[in-house]
């Protein structure tokens, strides 16, 4: 097959604002931005954990002062030296639950090193190990914070990440693109597909920039030095062709295989003998998983419902006060295995509230569409005026649930317990799937989507969780919904 001409309306396509070419598919950047706001974020993050990890071990030993620690300039150049050798500092790529991982990893080994350096220079006067096993602490919580409100400021910016082209316009171009463009965060910013077929543009609108064929002339046109090849269709043999003929010319070619519904986190490459493998680890079978899991949930769940017991009685008598009945609502749902288990919430509905809902949902087939897409209504009958509404904003209504997370019915982070007619939507062998774990205080699409998550995003979000389980997962989600929880919104 010969190189034909990438089509003439490319430049148009992908002209954006006064005739310019964007960022992120113009010609090869002079500056690694990306990298270098990652770098002064991490930089900030360090010097602010360092100082604060004097000020922190001062209260335990009032001699300890910042002398007593590495000066900040180098300790943060210490750092990113690390965070450079664990690649912390690609362009895009990096998922931020793998990216949360390599932080913690890499500030235990600056933290751990640099102990033991102090220790074997006999510098155990001049230096504090405390101060510096504090400041490793706050670091790994810092860097991560401060890379996610950079994320959070700058993912949209056309030079934030690297542009990529992806290979193919079937079903795994379409959800390549999708995924992509709905996770910014990432980095990857999809500009244009290439396919030998019509125009099956995936979503998004991007463009289709010519054939597999063209690859090379698009990629050196615009600077774009990635691709994602997602033709599963095609076959080894046929993509394999297409691969080493038309690709050459990038630094990194990202082949998506055929797997639907396994996993895709936690996957390592094999070489068997010269044939290539995919390891896809069952993280949740693990018997060391389990108990990592089940001690996170007693010890953090513990310490929260202790935390919160004045919170929960204080909306308690605020229930008492707004509504007749009961301030607590109990349920029985589905619990890991399939067995019953109760869950417990502060009650923001009013007592007559199935009797509101359908007479609201007769009344108004606008409301019984979005009931039966969302089993969920932003304008909801049911719900008790003022305080219902802000305690279920803020999530205040699943704190006595935390207890449920003590006895074991319940994981801190897993697939929400929904009720039988919410669970009756799904097809069973999701619903199966379901039952494989405890159903969690929060989950994926609670931090992802809060109420706004139709049922089809629930199942794939949920099932995205159960398959591709790790510590590092669980963590991040429950830093994503202390966040999600304060700003209140998406929840109703």
């Amino acid at each position: 097959m010969g190189v034909s001409t990438v089509p003439s309306d490319v430049a148009a396509v992908l002209t954006r604002e006064g005739g310019r070419p964007s960022a992120a598919a113009s010609r090869p950047r002079r500056m690694p931005w990306t990298a270098l706001c990652l770098i002064a974020s991490d930089s900030l993050s360090v010097v602010a954990a360092s100082w604060l990890g004097v000020e922190l071990w001062g209260l335990v030993n009032p001699a300890v002062s910042p002398a007593h620690v590495f000066p900040p300039a180098a300790l943060a150049a210490l750092f990113v030296t690390v965070y450079v050798a664990f690649g912390l500092y690609a362009p895009a790529g990096i998922d931020p639950v793998e990216e949360l991982r390599r932080i913690v990893l890499a500030t235990a080994l600056v933290s751990l090193v640099s102990m033991a350096a102090i220790f074997l220079a006999k510098e155990g006067e001049s230096y504090s190990r405390g101060a510096f096993l504090v400041a490793g602490a706050l670091t790994a919580v810092l860097a991560p914070l401060g890379r996610a409100v950079l994320r959070s400021r700058l993912a949209a910016k056309p030079w934030w990440g690297a542009p990529v082209l992806i290979l193919g316009g079937g079903p795994a171009a379409a959800a390549v693109a999708e995924s992509l463009l709905r996770r910014p965060q990432l980095g990857l910013k999809p500009v244009g597909y290439l396919s030998d077929g019509g125009p099956l543009a995936p979503p998004g609108g991007l463009p289709r920039l010519g054939a597999p064929a063209d690859a090379r002339a698009v990629g050196a046109r615009f600077g774009i030095r990635r691709v994602i090849a997602a033709m599963p269709e095609l076959g080894p043999a046929r993509l394999g062709e297409i691969l080493e003929r038309h690709t050459a010319g990038f630094a990194q070619v990202t082949v998506v295989p055929d797997l639907a519904g396994a996993g895709s986190v936690w996957v390592a490459a094999r070489d068997l003998g010269g044939v290539l493998g995919l390891e896809i680890r069952r993280n949740l079978l693990n018997p060391v998983n389990r108990v990592l899991k089940r001690a996170v949930d007693v010890s953090v769940g513990l310490a929260l419902a202790i935390a919160t017991l004045p919170l929960v009685a204080a909306a308690t008598l605020w229930i008492k006060c707004k509504s007749p009945g009961p301030a607590l609502f109990r349920q029985t749902r589905e619990g890991c295995g399939g067995r019953p288990i109760h869950i417990v919430k502060l009650r923001t509905m009013r007592p007559d509230a199935g009797r509101l809902l359908e007479r609201h949902l007769r009344a108004s087939p606008e409301a019984r569409r979005e009931w039966e897409r969302f089993c969920k209504l932003k304008d909801d009958p049911r719900v008790i005026p003022g305080a219902g509404r802000l305690l279920r904003r803020f999530s205040i209504d699943e704190l006595p649930q935390l207890w449920s997370v003590v006895r074991g019915e319940m994981s801190l982070v897993g697939p929400r317990p929904l009720p039988a007619y919410h669970l009756e939507r799904f097809p069973p062998r999701f619903r199966a799937l379901r039952r494989k774990v405890r159903p969690g205080l929060t989950g994926l699409w609670q931090v992802e989507a809060r109420s706004d998550a139709d049922l089809a995003l629930q199942q794939k979000l949920d099932t995205y969780y159960i398959r591709n389980w790790s510590i590092w997962l669980d963590l991040y989600i429950l830093a994503r919904t202390f966040g999600a929880v304060l700003r209140g919104r998406g929840a109703y």
